[in-house]
């Protein structure tokens, strides 16, 4: 059995009180292709050759740590994913991510290199009320 990078993981895990998209989806730039004047910049996934979309994600958790609110989610796609019609709360849009997946990477930037994570997903699937904002609307 040979380790994969990229582990599947449920969005429950990742995001137990659900998940905010803010702002759109963009391209993901390759930067070596931007530097080089390439007509065509966007990132490839690796192994599906597809198109990388970025989309940058509020996680509501109260526990989460200063800098940890915000991550970005990557989607493969022939063509720029449209997330569904979720719920909003002023300029955030629920969303939730179908095949979401996980690579740990050592992240050397700053004095003392840590774990990080960067997550992928295949798509956007409905978003589902959490349990902590189904109960916050009812009162």
């Amino acid at each position: 059995m040979a380790v994969q990078t990229r582990f599947p993981i449920q969005m429950e895990d990742v995001f137990p009180q659900g998940a905010y998209m803010i702002g759109e989806v963009l391209a993901a730039d390759d930067f070596d292709k931007k530097r080089a004047g390439e007509v065509d910049p966007q990132q490839r996934d690796k192994i599906s050759g597809q198109r990388v979309w970025q989309v940058r994600v509020l996680d509501p958790d109260p526990e989460s740590r200063k800098g940890q609110a915000e991550v970005t989610v990557k989607v493969s796609s022939d063509h720029q994913p449209v997330p569904p019609k979720g719920p909003t709360t002023g300029p955030f849009r629920a969303v939730a991510f179908e095949g979401l997946t996980l690579t740990p990477y050592v992240d050397q930037n700053g004095n003392f290199p840590k774990i990080a994570y960067s997550l992928r997903a295949a798509g956007f699937a409905e978003a589902k009320a959490s349990a902590r904002t189904s109960s916050t609307e009812a009162a």
